[in-house]
């Protein structure tokens, strides 16, 4: 028997980090992820093996994980919009030690406190925020039932690759409540003490690289690392994309309403088809490229002001004449919108 619960997508984020081996939580209330913080601390209050830290602020919350991480616990935050900007220093840390840095990031609206419940706007700042050349993984979750699944996966990719790995959902997603099924992950990956031994009398330790050649052999070697994992960990969904003539691409909440959307234009005897990242970093060109070379109009459309657009074209920048931009920042997108400007963008 499937089991199956009436779930919001906060509430989700908390079993599907549970079931991916999570320990630890660390974090500090921010409107529309608070009810990730608060559904860890009731849930760990009946379950004695797990841990939770309401800090004072978001750099203390991700230097917490880092310090468990380090400890080999399995830990995590949750944050948004402006707590996701502070989030930024540590994550930028764990990019530079490769450690299996987890975060959950619910988007809000911006710029800075900007509006509470929905937007795609936290792309471009999951995607490429800190500083350097840092790297790091990132998936959009489309539904609530894929909050779950990706949250009990973003665990494994973390610890196995060893880059810090985000999840985005949005407001909308959030604080949806929907049936979920909440099948058994696969068997999460196995954590491990990275400190392996404290000092027990002074010790000069570094905080930084003492070269900068020192430091570039590193970089190298770890920015040949993640081109490695880039057909190994990319992920996208296509939905009637075979006959398509016109593709859109969306993520997220986005993409959801663009399928039915699909289904709409076909009615219309329009052959439309979407292509939707699951990961936005990296991107999964190879599946994605040869559809686009070959559609005939290119529909790109998020909830943003052209970041998923951007990510899209510097990777595939033989899409840019062909594609037409829909943007509607901090708002969202119903089937039937979707389905109207298509129209209109084809006479």
């Amino acid at each position: 028997m499937k089991n199956s619960q009436f779930k919001t997508g906060n509430e989700a984020a908390v079993l599907g980090a549970i079931a991916g081996g999570a320990e630890m939580f660390f974090g500090y209330p921010i409107t529309p992820a608070t009810e990730i913080l608060e559904g860890w601390i009731k849930t760990a209050e009946g379950d004695k093996t797990l841990n939770y830290l309401q800090t004072e602020d978001e750099i203390a919350a991700g230097f917490g994980v880092i310090g468990a991480i380090l400890g080999g616990k399995k830990a995590f935050t949750a944050t948004a919009g402006v707590g996701h900007v502070l989030m930024q220093d540590p994550i930028s840390m764990a990019e530079s030690e490769r450690l299996p840095f987890v975060g959950i990031i619910v988007q809000r609206g911006g710029p800075s406190t900007g509006t509470v419940i929905f937007s795609q706007q936290e792309v471009d700042l999951a995607a490429l925020g800190g500083n350097g050349d840092g790297l790091r993984i990132v998936y959009s979750a489309g539904s609530v039932s894929e909050v779950y699944s990706l949250s009990a996966k973003i665990f494994s990719t973390a610890w196995k690759y060893r880059f810090p790995t985000l999840l985005l959902s949005d407001g909308y997603i959030g604080k949806e409540r929907t049936l979920v099924e909440l099948p058994k992950p696969l068997k999460p990956f196995k954590s491990e003490k990275i400190l392996k031994e404290i000092p027990d009398k002074a010790t000069h330790i570094r905080n930084c690289y003492g070269s900068e050649p020192e430091f570039a052999k590193v970089l190298r070697r770890n920015i040949d690392d993640y081109k490695i994992l880039i057909h190994k960990i990319s992920e996208c969904e296509s939905y009637k994309i075979s006959t398509a003539t016109d593709v859109i691409v969306a993520h997220g909440s986005v993409a959801e309403a663009a399928k039915s959307a699909v289904d709409l234009l076909r009615e219309s005897r329009i052959k439309a088809g979407l292509l939707r990242p699951i990961t936005l970093r990296p991107l999964d060109c190879q599946t994605m490229f040869p559809y686009l070379k070959s559609a005939k109009r290119i529909y790109l459309i998020e909830s943003a002001f052209e970041q998923f657009a951007r990510l899209l074209i510097y990777k595939m920048p033989e899409i840019a004449e062909r594609a037409i931009k829909i943007f509607k920042p901090a708002e969202g997108f119903t089937p039937e919108e979707i389905e109207k400007i298509i129209k209109e963008k084809r006479k």
